[in-house]
């Protein structure tokens, strides 16, 4: 099993920055993939951006050109650095794993999420 601990939500302005990090915990050489997603009021969870273990990397259309996916895996950390914030930005943000294991075959965990409010 893998924990994911997200931190670095909170408040931003139009138009700013904000950086969010998840730290796994736990069957780290299970993981597959890493990466965010995020679920706003009356909508349904949607894709920010996924980061593969051999580098390859997936944004939203929303999130290109202005959000970044990295990994520190000293640290087991995902990071996501959200630059030319919107206020359509306002979500719960979530970090997620996709592990493979070969008794149990792939499963997927979540964090408990993260509020990031952007105001204009």
């Amino acid at each position: 099993q893998v924990r994911l601990v997200e931190s670095g939500g909170g408040l931003g302005q139009d138009g700013g920055s904000l950086r969010l990090s998840c730290a796994a915990s736990g069957s780290i050489a299970s993981i597959r993939a890493m990466g965010w997603y995020r679920q706003a009021a009356g909508k349904q969870r949607e894709l920010v951006a996924t980061l593969t273990n051999v580098g390859g990397t997936n944004y939203a259309d929303s999130a290109k050109g202005r959000f970044t996916i990295s990994r520190d895996n000293a640290k087991n950390t995902v990071y996501l650095q959200m630059n030319s914030l919107k206020p359509e930005d306002t979500a719960v943000y979530y970090c997620y794993t996709r592990t493979y294991d070969y008794r149990s075959g792939y499963e997927e965990y979540w964090g408990q999420g993260t509020q990031v409010t952007v105001s204009s």
